[in-house]
């Protein structure tokens, strides 16, 4: 079932729970902290992602209680090499992450780190410097992300009509990027010509131990961008799925998708190998060949979190399928498929 809300609302009634359900093309839904019933288990988090076929930069921004994270990782796609650089901090009284997809501005700063992140007109500008303890710049950022899509994924969801529990999710994919990172000598450069960039803004009420898979790519084929969101398992998908294509600006919206991934002889997943894409509908079968596997597999000790993640970058190849019946045939698109598990 994919239940399409069109008209503006608030998120959430004065009982906490959702008064839509299901997923829109745009941000028409008011998010505010006053209906959240479970404030102690809310997240917030703001997830940007920059690529290229060389490299990809992930920045996270996320709040939790009092505690801030920003995780910054450096993914070189040619050389197989990740660097990673988290921080984690007592949440400033002033420091608030935006209610609103589509404005507002996100600042941090402390002795180590000078954080910005603004909206301008559907344009987004990242700016993060990292110093080291003799205050040089050990880290710096600088990048727009521009070319919103007319559409994106958005998705408001509980995860069980007895709680409070609940996601408002909006998945922005198949923008285009521009600028550099730079970490101590080594020059990452994004040129609009061939960088691409996803925006991943969640808040909700979310239970302690979740698992769910996300997938996303963006490519040219004859000369028109070509771009999908595919994930499953975070939430009640009875409402509706998180499942989109975006190709020349037209969105098309798909059903169930379904993430095979390889195991290996102890029966754990083999993240290296080639996954199966598919979906219930039939309109998406792809392979997808990994090429690195940003792994990032920790307990958060003294804190009663952990984190457990694979995001593997590789091509896609296969097939899809537009709402018009128009098969689109693609081959090595760039991209990432991850499993996620969080304690948090």
């Amino acid at each position: 079932m994919q239940l399409e809300i069109t008209r503006p609302s608030m998120l959430l009634d004065n009982k906490g729970k959702l008064v839509q359900k299901g997923y829109a093309k745009r941000p028409l839904l008011r998010y505010t902290k006053k209906f959240v019933k479970k404030k102690h288990r809310l997240k917030e988090w703001d997830y940007y992602l920059v690529y290229n076929k060389n490299y990809a930069l992930n920045l996270t921004v996320a709040k939790s209680l009092n505690l801030v994270f920003i995780c910054v990782s450096i993914v070189d796609i040619k050389e197989k090499k990740i660097i990673n650089k988290n921080t984690i901090r007592i949440s400033p009284k002033k420091f608030k992450l935006p209610k609103d997809s589509a404005r507002g501005s996100i600042i941090y700063k402390d002795k180590f780190i000078r954080l910005c992140v603004k909206i301008e007109n559907s344009v987004r500008i990242l700016i993060l410097k990292k110093y080291n303890l003799k205050k040089e710049t050990d880290l710096d950022i600088s990048l727009i992300l521009f070319n919103e899509p007319n559409d994106s994924m958005v998705i408001a969801a509980p995860f069980d009509e007895s709680s409070n529990n609940f996601i408002y999710n909006r998945k922005i994919f198949g923008m285009r990027a521009s600028g550099y990172v730079k970490y101590r000598n080594v020059n990452y450069g994004f040129s609009p010509a061939n960088s691409f960039a996803v925006i991943n803004w969640v808040r909700g009420v979310l239970p302690y131990k979740t698992t769910w898979y996300w997938s996303s790519a963006a490519g040219k084929i004859h000369g028109k961008i070509f771009a999908f969101n595919l994930g499953c398992g975070l939430s009640d998908s009875s409402y509706a799925t998180e499942n989109m294509i975006i190709f020349d600006g037209t969105s098309s919206k798909l059903e169930n998708v379904s993430f095979h991934i390889p195991k290996d002889k102890k029966n754990g997943y083999d993240y290296l190998k080639p996954w199966i894409i598919t979906s219930s509908d039939s309109r998406i079968d792809m392979v997808f060949i990994p090429i690195i596997d940003r792994s990032l597999q920790f307990p958060l000790f003294p804190f009663p979190f952990s984190l457990n993640r694979h995001q593997v970058f590789g091509k896609f190849t296969g097939r899809a399928i537009l709402d018009d019946g128009t098969v689109i045939y693609l081959k090595e698109i760039l991209g990432f498929a991850q499993r996620t598990q969080n304690r948090w």
